[in-house]
């Protein structure tokens, strides 16, 4: 018997642990089915990836049926632009569908493709998704090769043109139903032969006893290798992986059962427990099916209209009006300014483009772009404003990939995730010692009796409601949240929003509104050119006092700017009709011997931008600004509960208006730089503060990057920023507090759902190892567990979130 297994092992395929017919293709001593799994060896072996087969037993995928395919299609240039999602002079970058993926090797192998090829810069798995992100140099590779090499080693992408027009099909698995439906029709068939079991019906022709015992185990036999069959997997890889998973208790039930079962039939000595076998994995799956639907009911996925709540510059019959970036279409004109992220792939139709695809590539050299190139979704615009024609949907561009983009996720793994991930672990390991104890004292009193106790307590105590109350909680009221326009990154940005116990606001574009303040000029009187020229400039800015300078300036933008420069939170510059012009504060305008003492304010009060034509001061913008709706109130009430801070690029002047905002107890700093406001927030964290930093997203994106929450503020410009975690509509900043309030009670509610699953799981073991509870009703509660907790977590949060004003039901 030993022998007959050893040669079995030994001919297994080292590759993909296919059955070998002979050992005739062969490399030291190690064995293949066919001639392209040895090829994959010889290729990994040569490239120093053989570690691939360490992480797993035959990994890889078998050979038999590969073919080489042709993939001349892929040479073809319409083809590539539609494949690929991003395209320049030295990278292009691409996303395959992977189906043959499996595990953790498969992983291993295809994040290490850049050592198969020096043409692969990088290559990144999103395992749920089954798919692939390779950024390649396509000057040494081409996409036709990159796919011959996939291929090559097992892993051919799954290309399917036409599924780049069409939605996934979402439907529920089919092959769930069918499994169902043998499970109940055996389930059913079973209890009928049983009616001389159940009624105590004594047959005295032994025939028709052992045949109705037969066709039970007959029809007990598809349950148990088919329907079932998912239970034995996910335990078995489980094993393999030396993880004891939440399947493996469930199969060792039905295994149980079935096996002791089947030696009742066969050796005469009894009837079985088919009924509760087959009853146990019906009612397992029509929970599953329930679990599948409630959670489909209850879905918090978020798409990129999530994350996108901004408005773009759209120009339609030389007018400009604002757009939600989701319902741009194809064809439309767009305005794009200094800063600003282009939101779909598009065609430069006028200006000089000057992209920065740091989001995208992670090179932060900018990309030189003139009229009639492609531009991708995800680039900035640095210098003058551009004008862009729409050529795909957003839904289609890279850039709505780019908020939840692992480049940006400096966030460690949700605090409840980890604890519940490791509860869940050790709680199987708890449950079968307690299985095992409580069966072997009750074999000495009655051995029905101590089956039906191991199997109940295997399955009725299952984690899967402890592991559930996290993510149903936090995505609830993630979707909350974003009813109420603030659309935050990830469900852990909730846990560090309830931690907080510090806030610094900045003050313009944030506290204050950006189109209804007043604003007045001061200075040498401008004529209709002047104002034209200047409007051009400061057309070309999305900072907040720059939109109002152009609001307030009459006629039209209709200059072309050379050398435009704006530093952030200093001021704009550039050269119109060869006046350099420039616009800010008054260190970044005047010199030594240029300031005029004539404009010098009478009174310190309100906010000024001063303007410099050919480094004369000939003027400045007053600003008296307008506080948001609401602020005052926000402000009192967090100041009951957290150390409220100002931090604020402008002047002084408003400092007594705003201590009637803040209290006379608050820390107000004026003149800071965005390095100023970066420190601030690092010095607060070495005092172990944990910070929420609200800004305006602009020249605060390194503080926001910094703070633990960073939620920028935003009207009707595209302020998009990857630096912050978080994006609130402006209208809405007088919620902060309820935000606030509402991620502290979703935190207790976890705790809560917590409690209710560990007294639910304490219950039920009480029950079942008590012997009083049967495998069945075990099988029906342990999915209703689950279900009762997703319930809860959602009615609460959403019962909070009505309390507090966030939603109507």
């Amino acid at each position: 018997m030993s022998s007959s297994k050893d040669l079995k092992e030994e001919l297994s395929c080292y590759h993909c642990g296919d059955e070998c017919k002979d050992k005739s293709i062969a490399i030291d001593e190690k064995f293949f089915c066919c001639t392209g799994c040895k090829t994959v060896y010889e290729i990994l072996n040569q490239s120093n990836l053989y570690n691939y087969y360490s992480i797993d037993q035959a990994p890889g995928k078998s050979f038999k049926e590969y073919r080489t395919k042709e993939y001349d299609y892929l040479d073809d240039e319409k083809i590539f632009k539609q494949l690929v999602d991003y395209n320049d002079s030295k990278i292009t970058i691409v996303t395959f569908t992977i189906p043959q993926m499996h595990c953790s090797s498969c992983i291993w192998l295809l994040e290490n493709l850049y050592k198969l090829n020096e043409g692969i810069n990088h290559s990144e798995v999103n395992f749920l998704k089954k798919e692939l992100t390779i950024r390649y140099n396509h000057k040494k590779i081409s996409l036709k090769e990159l796919v011959q090499l996939l291929a090559s080693i097992g892993y051919e992408p799954q290309i399917h043109l036409d599924s780049i027009e069409k939605k996934r099909d979402n439907t529920l698995n089919k092959k769930l139903y069918y499994k169902i439906g043998i499970a109940g029709f055996c389930f059913g068939n079973i209890m009928l032969f049983s009616f001389p079991e159940y009624l105590s019906i004594n047959l005295t022709d032994i025939f028709f006893k052992r045949f109705f015992g037969y066709l039970n185990l007959i029809l007990a036999l598809p349950v148990f290798f088919y329907s079932s069959s998912e239970y034995f997997v996910s335990a078995y890889k489980g094993l393999r992986k030396k993880i004891i998973n939440i399947d493996f208790p469930v199969s060792l039930g039905i295994l149980v059962i079935f096996l002791r079962s089947a030696i009742e039939i066969l050796t005469h000595s009894g009837a079985g427990y088919f009924d509760s076998m087959t009853g146990l994995v019906f009612f397992l799956l029509i929970g599953k099916l329930f679990q599948e639907k409630t959670y489909q009911s209850l879905n918090f996925e978020r798409n990129y209209k999530s994350y996108f709540p901004l408005s773009i510059t759209v120009k339609k019959n030389k007018e400009e009006f604002s757009k939600p970036v989701s319902n741009l279409a194809v064809g439309d004109r767009v305005i794009i300014r200094n800063n600003e992220i282009i939101p779909a792939d598009s065609l430069l139709f006028s200006g000089s483009g000057n992209i920065d695809y740091s989001f995208v590539t992670g090179e932060s050299r900018p990309v030189h772009k003139v009229m009639g190139e492609l531009i991708y979704a995800g680039g900035r615009q640095l210098g003058g404003s551009i004008e862009l024609e729409v050529i795909k949907e957003v839904s289609r561009s890279y850039l709505t990939q780019l908020w939840n983009n692992a480049t940006f996720q400096r966030k460690e793994e949700s605090d409840f995730t980890a604890l519940s991930n490791i509860i869940s672990k050790y709680f199987t390991i708890v449950v079968l010692l307690i299985a095992s104890i409580a069966s072997s004292i009750w074999i000495s009193i009655n051995l029905s009796t101590a089956l039906n106790v191991f199997t109940a307590v295997l399955i009725v105590a299952c984690p899967c409601a402890l592991a559930l109350s996290t993510p149903f909680t936090l995505g609830n009221a993630l979707r909350i949240f974003g009813k109420n326009k603030f659309y935050l990154k990830n469900t852990s940005t909730i846990e560090e929003l309830a931690k907080v116990n510090e806030i610094v606001f900045d003050k313009t574009g944030t506290l204050t509104k950006m189109n209804s303040s007043d604003i007045s000029y001061v200075g040498k009187e401008l004529d209709g050119f002047q104002q034209e020229m200047i409007k051009s400039l400061v057309g070309n800015s999305t900072h907040p006092l720059s939109r109002k300078i152009y609001s307030f300036l009459k006629g039209k933008e209709k200059f072309n700017i050379d050398e435009f420069n704006e530093k952030s939170g200093v001021g704009i510059e550039g050269i119109v009709l060869r006046n350099r012009i420039k616009v800010g504060s008054k260190d970044f305008v005047s010199n030594q011997n240029n300031f005029n003492t004539y404009f010098e304010p009478k009174n310190d009060y309100g906010t000024r931008a001063y303007l410099s034509f050919n480094d004369e001061i000939i003027g400045y913008f007053n600003f008296s600004n307008e506080y948001r709706k609401g602020i005052k109130e926000v402000l009192n009430n967090l100041t009951l509960k957290y150390s409220i801070n100002l931090i604020s690029g402008d002047n002084d002047s408003e400092k007594e208006n705003l201590l009637e905002y803040f209290g006379t107890e608050a820390k107000l700093y004026f003149r800071q730089s965005p390095q100023d406001k970066l420190d601030f927030i690092k010095n607060l964290q070495n005092s172990n503060k944990k910070i929420l930093m609200v800004g305006d997203g602009l020249n605060d994106a390194g503080a926001l990057s910094q703070s633990d929450v960073g939620v920028a503020v935003t009207e009707d410009t595209s302020n998009f920023s990857p630096a912050c975690d978080a994006i609130l509509d402006a209208g809405n900043i007088h919620k902060l507090y309820d935000f606030i309030k509402f991620s502290k009670a979703s935190i207790k509610i976890i705790l809560v759902s917590f409690g209710i699953s560990f007294f639910y799981n304490l219950i039920g073991l009480s029950f079942a190892v008590m012997g009083v509870l049967s495998p069945i009703v075990a099988a029906i509660l342990m999915p209703l567990s689950s279900i009762s907790v997703v319930v809860f977590a959602t009615l609460s949060t959403n019962l909070l979130a009505k309390k507090r004003g966030l939603l109507s039901l």
